[in-house]
């Protein structure tokens, strides 16, 4: 029988951004009815036994508080400490404990920690977050009917995914850790505030995807050349210093941000080939990976970028209803 794994984030869509743009909230109740809606569509297809992160506000225990819910739910067992360090926990034990499809609720930073924790398991990924390139707005009952006709093996993966890209950050020559969407370069010295909300603050950034219709830093890209998910490599652009004359070669006006949308001057810009490994010129800067800072480099530190397709299978949530429909999967024959 197949194996559904969820983990929901309650601090998705909670950060700074709220204060400093438009940034929606996502109330716990809300992320609550959506599992609830992920483990009823995984029930309709025969998905018998769920595993699930445990978390702060128990988003999961309390979507089980349904009459027409007879799934059987178990909770990792695990410390949590309700840090980025419990997601990528959990989707280790996940891996090792036979997960066949995985659901998250949150953000780009929040799949980015799962993905930290398993390449392999083929992804749900709802957006619940800000700024997201990577999870979807998908209607909850719709994600877990895909999930779970994954996990029973209604039809061959290949199907019905695309393997998802990684963007591999090396310090040193060493891999320091990874990005799903974009790494952004600050001139700020410290990680302070993790969430990237001041355009000023960055030099430079790196993307797996440019797509004209998402928001943040990947649609800033977007405005240079267009990089699908499909697509090979990615793409790199330099932000122009508004305190330096003659750096700004071009502009691109593009949602920085919910309810934001900014003239952004672009110095240089370049396509990033699959495997071809981009150096940063030294100097002292913070690493943001996802929308979120995450570690500081030196001028003495060799600081390196490359994207590479190598990432978990990303399950098409719309491909994998028309391949169930024209394979007339739903169907049930009566006879006479």
């Amino acid at each position: 029988m197949g194996l559904v794994g969820i983990i929901a984030n309650p601090a998705a869509s909670k950060d700074i951004r709220r204060l400093v743009a438009q940034g929606r909230v996502v109330p716990d109740w809300e992320k609550v009815n959506t599992v609830r809606r992920v483990m009823l569509g995984i029930q309709s297809v025969g998905v018998e036994r769920v595993l699930a992160m445990p978390d702060s506000s128990n988003l999961v225990m309390r979507a089980l508080d349904d009459p027409g819910l007879s799934i059987h739910l178990d909770l990792l067992e695990m410390p949590a400490f309700y840090e980025e360090g419990d997601t990528v926990k959990a989707a280790a034990l996940m891996a090792e404990q036979g997960v066949d499809a995985l659901v998250t609720l949150g953000g780009d930073g929040t799949n980015r920690a799962a993905v930290v924790g398993s390449k392999k398991i083929p992804m749900v990924a709802i957006s619940t977050g800000t700024n997201n390139v990577f999870p979807s707005m998908v209607e909850g009952t719709l994600a877990g009917l895909a999930a779970g006709m994954v996990a029973e093996g209604w039809f061959k993966l290949s199907d019905v995914s695309v393997p998802s890209k990684i963007m591999h950050v090396y310090v040193d020559g060493e891999l320091r850790d990874i990005a799903l969407i974009d790494v952004a370069l600050s001139k700020e010295r410290f990680v302070a505030s993790k969430a990237i909300w001041d355009m000023e603050t960055l030099f430079e950034v790196f993307l797996t995807r440019a797509e004209p219709a998402s928001i943040g830093l990947s649609s800033i890209g977007a405005r240079l050349e267009t990089v699908s998910m499909t697509d090979e490599g990615g793409l790199q652009y330099g932000i122009a210093d508004s305190e330096i004359a003659g750096s700004e070669n071009c502009s691109v006006l593009a949602p920085f941000a919910p309810g934001v949308v900014s003239r952004v001057g672009i110095s240089s810009w370049q396509r990033m080939g699959d495997g071809e490994r981009l150096t940063i010129e030294k100097r002292n800067c913070t690493v943001a990976l996802d929308g979120e800072r995450a570690f500081s480099v030196n001028q003495s530190q060799l600081l390196e970028m490359e994207v590479k397709r190598n990432g978990p299978p990303v399950i098409d949530v719309s491909r994998a209803l028309r391949v169930a429909s024209e394979q007339g999967l739903f169907n049930q024959v009566l006879g006479n």
